[in-house]
């Protein structure tokens, strides 16, 4: 019998999506308010900022996905517990595992779309809205240093002014050491370009060598610069770990590590790419038992407020377990999984609770 399932997709889904309009064009606003803040300085316009959030709207979606499913699914099961509808489900031989595996069915939809969100459209255009913010401004790449951007890159460390919006870069300089941490040469670069090809290229070079008591100064007009580093990695401080797709960050982990640096944020975001599309399952599995606890109230509003709460709470302890495991070096998949993981056995045993009533 498949008109169940269908009538269910049909419901929760068209909830879904009008919880989900909501919650861009809430976030939408005052992500434009916040943009406000740096309109006007630096030559940075309101056409600019207004772009700039617009191509955000999938990273935001991808963001809410979640809570639109566990506030859309409650919406939804409410309804038809208030019009009778789950009660005559369940007199018709309908199990609560019937229609738990239903949702199920449901939940890949969003799980799917979460996934492309977060993978297909997301990433590339968060990268296009960083290069329209920089090319609307003449400040540096956003960043936590006045002195700018820092990477490692084996025996190099490199330091960059300024990242171009057609990944070129300004103000290079080039610090190499030794094996035994001294310092070999400063290169100080114009500017930068990346070829796939033959990699970096830069642009009147000033290089100083140091050799023993000896300095000498040397003047170059291009000088190659062998790295592994790519203006994908580069434009890792333009995005926040949580936006980038599962191989940039892969990419960026694997390149931490062979460094020698510590992996932390980049590696629990990684994990998190993988674990957080399969949170709508969780979330409308938590929903069913909410919706048949006291089929006979109904209260929509009430169900929805709770909705919010969940949700609310689910993104809190999103940010605290990240945070967290980064400071007490938890392992990467438990501070991405423990949310879902809680919230999963919040729902199987609330389930298990109305099973048994």
């Amino acid at each position: 019998m498949r008109v169940l399932p269908r009538y269910l997709r049909r419901e929760i889904v068209a909830a879904t999506l009008l919880v989900l309009v909501a919650f861009l064009a809430l976030f939408l606003f005052f992500d434009f308010l916040g943009e406000l803040d740096d309109v006007g300085r630096n030559g940075y316009t309101l056409k600019y900022a207004a772009i700039f959030v617009l191509l955000s709207i999938p990273s935001r979606a991808y963001e809410v996905m979640p809570i639109a499913v566990l506030i859309g699914t409650l919406y939804a099961l409410t309804t038809l517990a208030r019009n009778s509808e789950l009660t005559v489900m369940r007199t018709s031989g309908v199990s609560i595992m019937r229609l738990l595996t239903s949702l199920m069915g449901i939940g890949l939809i969003f799980v799917v779309t979460t996934f492309v969100l977060g993978e297909v459209v997301a990433p590339p255009l968060e990268r296009v809205a960083q290069k329209w913010r920089l090319r609307g401004t003449t400040t540096t790449v956003p960043q936590e240093l006045r002195s700018g951007l820092w990477v490692r890159d084996g025996r190099l460390f490199v330091n960059v002014q300024r990242a171009q919006p057609d990944a070129g870069l300004e103000g290079v300089k080039l610090y190499e050491f030794d094996n035994e941490h001294r310092l070999l040469s400063i290169s100080l670069a114009a500017k930068g370009e990346y070829s796939a090809g033959t990699g970096w290229t830069l642009e009147d070079v000033v290089q100083t060598r140091f050799e023993g008591d000896r300095i000498s100064v040397h003047k170059m007009p291009r000088l190659q610069w062998e790295s592994e580093l790519t203006p994908e990695m580069i434009s890792v401080v333009m995005i926040t770990p949580e936006r980038m797709a599962i191989r940039s960050l892969h990419n960026y982990v694997r390149h931490l590590q062979e460094n020698n640096q510590r992996t932390g944020r980049y590696a629990v975001a990684y994990w998190k790419k993988i674990v957080y599309p399969f949170a709508s399952l969780v979330m409308m599995g938590l929903a069913l038992p909410f919706a048949l606890g006291n089929q006979r109230s109904g209260n929509v509003g009430a169900r929805v407020l709770l909705g919010v709460m969940l949700g609310m709470l689910f993104h809190l302890l999103n940010s605290l377990f990240s945070n967290l495991g980064v400071i007490n070096s938890w392992p990467p998949f438990v501070s991405a999984a423990a949310p879902s993981l809680m919230f999963l056995a919040l729902a199987v045993g609330l389930l298990h609770s109305v099973e048994r009533r």
